[in-house]
């Protein structure tokens, strides 16, 4: 299950990845937002990263107009592990090395048939586990260290 939320500046290209997930049968619950009108990134992050750590969804995605915002605040949430990526590369090796749960995207810096193979690939690819999950492992401790 793949949790998907924007704010009003990444809502064209999540409505672009929603359609792509529709017709790939990829099972999705959108978190909104739902149209242009002004929403704040922080609250759509949160909503995703909330689905993603109770278990309701086994990765994210989220696009706001840089990936920056979104990606920034999602990335506050204890067990997430959101990844900011304008590229294919960047998309398999979050995914491969770091255990990426959530994949942000910026809508004003990446075009659709870019976005659509990044998601592709974030979706297709496994995590490697072996010398990497010790380095995710660590992620996990650092949170520990700073959670209230």
């Amino acid at each position: 299950m793949i949790a998907l939320g924007s704010d009003h500046a990444g809502f064209p290209l999540k409505e672009v990845v929603r359609k792509y997930l529709e017709e790939q049968q990829i099972p999705f619950k959108d978190y909104g937002c739902f149209n242009t009108d002004s929403v704040d990134y922080p609250d759509q992050a949160l909503k995703v990263a909330q689905a993603i750590v109770a278990g309701e969804a086994d990765r994210g995605i989220l696009i706001c107009g840089t990936g920056i915002g979104i990606s920034i605040s999602a990335n506050k949430v204890p067990g997430i592990r959101a990844a900011l990526c304008g590229d294919v590369y960047s998309a398999k090796y979050t995914r491969l090395h770091n255990d990426a749960n959530i994949l942000a995207m910026g809508d004003r810096v990446l075009g659709e048939g870019l976005a659509l193979e990044i998601v592709k690939t974030f979706l297709e690819t496994e995590f490697e586990g072996g010398r990497h999950q010790r380095r995710v492992d660590k992620i996990a401790q650092i949170e520990k260290m700073y959670s209230k």
